[in-house]
């Protein structure tokens, strides 16, 4: 699995979305499996649940910040999941569902590919 770095726009800041083993095993610790995380922010059906979609992308965002904290030394804050929130309010939350699953499925393409 490679780190697939999708984008956000929020207020004029660009954020990252990452999703690689140190969001999966966040992901994992709060929904048991990546599978039944991606059954409730899909929706499946129905709508998407609204708590995992935020959760989600809070996960990829914050793995991005410590990402950019790491290799450039830099001090960004995580954030939290309030602002993420409004954040997906602001983008729309049918965008950021399609950012989120767009992130997941290359990354997770890119590991089958290097297989």
């Amino acid at each position: 699995m490679k780190d697939i770095e999708g984008r956000l726009t929020y207020k004029g800041q660009q954020y990252g979305l990452v999703f690689n083993f140190n969001t999966m095993e966040v992901i994992q610790d709060r929904y048991g499996t990546i599978e039944k995380w991606a059954d409730l922010s899909d929706g499946n059906g129905s709508e998407p649940n609204a708590k995992a979609v935020i959760f989600g992308i809070t996960a990829m965002i914050n793995e991005w910040i410590a990402i950019q904290n790491e290799d450039d030394n830099a001090n960004i804050q995580p954030l939290t999941t309030r602002k993420v929130g409004r954040m997906i309010s602001e983008i729309g939350f049918e965008n950021a569902v399609a950012m989120m699953n767009d992130t997941v499925i290359k990354s997770t393409e890119s590991a089958e590919k290097n297989a």
